[in-house]
């Protein structure tokens, strides 16, 4: 295999208080792949209920309404049922979250080049921004102990 044809994929749930994206979010999901920096693979809507029942819209669905009628999935359903089940438990009763699977464009390059130098990627973890922006700004407090060497 010269090149992979899919690079590391991730999950991102976005949070917002109405039933719909807001334009900004939508524009911002749009800069992204605009410029190249990610490919978006899946993107579905869920709804919490306050009840605890939830309604899942697919982006094929409301393209239209928010402004995402030319947008095209390149794995649409790679979200599967149990990741989709599992996400919606993160989501506040009350609201709706955006399950985006996203492909780090830079990410698949280099997994390419790894593999082909006789590397593989075995982990990668991500470290969410505002746990790195306090840590840089000394306000980071965490609750485990440190580790001893």
């Amino acid at each position: 295999m010269a090149e992979f044809e899919y690079g590391p994929a991730e999950f991102i749930v976005a949070q917002f208080d109405n039933d719909r994206p807001s334009p900004g979010v939508v524009q911002a999901i749009l800069d992204l792949v605009e410029s190249g920096t990610v490919r978006l693979l899946d993107l579905l809507f869920v709804t919490r209920h306050a009840d605890g029942g939830v309604d899942i819209v697919e982006l094929e669905e409301i393209g239209d309404e928010i402004g995402m009628a030319g947008v095209s999935l390149d794995a649409s359903g790679l979200a599967g049922e149990e990741d989709v089940d599992q996400i919606a438990e993160l989501i506040e009763p009350g609201t709706t979250g955006a399950i985006l699977v996203i492909e780090h464009l830079w990410a698949k390059d280099l997994a390419s080049k790894f593999f082909q130098a006789g590397g593989l990627v075995v982990h990668t973890e991500r470290i969410p921004a505002p746990v790195v922006n306090a840590v840089v700004a000394g306000e980071y407090e965490s609750d485990t102990e440190p580790v001893e060497s």
